[in-house]
């Protein structure tokens, strides 16, 4: 996908056996991207802002997962981010992945890995 736009699709995590899927909400405008998981009380499954290279988890109600991508889906760098704190700049981060906290290593999600997202 070259051109990302607000809507469902599922992230496929590979893995040793079977990929992993996961329900993903992406959030491409002004309006989503700003809004993110602010307001709710968890997530299902995980969202992707985009573009995004940076984020902060100020008012928000639960701890998250935090996951940077590249321009080609791969992984950066994953970090844990409790409520009311500022995450770095990720300068070679194009997306960046939310989910609570504890999901991504479940899904075995970390640094290196390429990700696919399907509609």
């Amino acid at each position: 996908m070259g051109i990302w736009r607000d809507g469902k699709g599922v992230l496929r995590i590979p893995g040793n056996g079977d990929a992993v899927a996961v329900e993903l909400l992406i959030a491409a405008s002004y309006r989503s991207r700003t809004r993110g998981l602010l307001g709710r009380d968890g997530v299902d499954g995980a969202i992707m802002l985009t573009p995004c290279n940076s984020v902060h988890t100020f008012r928000m109600r639960f701890a998250i997962d935090v996951a940077y991508l590249d321009k080609a889906l791969r992984v950066i760098d994953v970090r844990t981010m409790r409520p009311g704190r500022l995450g770095m700049l990720r300068l070679r981060a194009r997306h960046v992945l939310e989910a609570e906290a504890g999901a991504m290593e479940r899904w075995g999600l970390r640094p290196g890995v390429r990700l696919a997202i399907e509609p």
